[in-house]
């Protein structure tokens, strides 16, 4: 049994050092990211994009990032990541930060963002 909880202490440990971190924030906390000089990338489609994104937001679609496409960002920057419900932004963020990026994940998504869209 001690050998078995050991065992699985190191499992764990070693899955945690593993883990990639990036700061979670709440759909309010939007705007003074891009005050402090946050770029907000929009990682849905498209399509979803088009029809009302924050404004001045980036669209770099999730689908291309799992594709290791990073059209037009940049490692030197810093970036507000947000999608519709915040569950592909999520998956989003842990692709570019794993990929050298400095990002942000927003909890929130589109579907209740208050602020002026474009």
């Amino acid at each position: 049994m001690k050998k078995w909880i050991g065992l699985m202490t190191l499992i764990f440990l070693l899955a945690a050092c593993g883990k990639q971190e990036y700061e979670t924030i709440a759909i309010e906390e939007i705007e003074a990211k891009q005050q402090e000089g946050y770029q907000v990338i929009d990682v849905r489609e498209p399509l979803e994009y088009e029809q009302a994104h924050i404004v001045g937001a980036e669209n770099v679609p999730l689908s291309g990032l799992r594709e290791a496409q990073f059209p037009g960002l940049s490692t030197d920057e810093q970036y507000v990541v947000i999608c519709q419900t915040g569950n592909r932004s999520q998956e989003a963020s842990a692709i570019l930060h794993e990929a050298g990026y400095k990002v942000v994940n927003v909890s929130e998504g589109m579907s209740t963002w208050e602020g002026d869209v474009e």
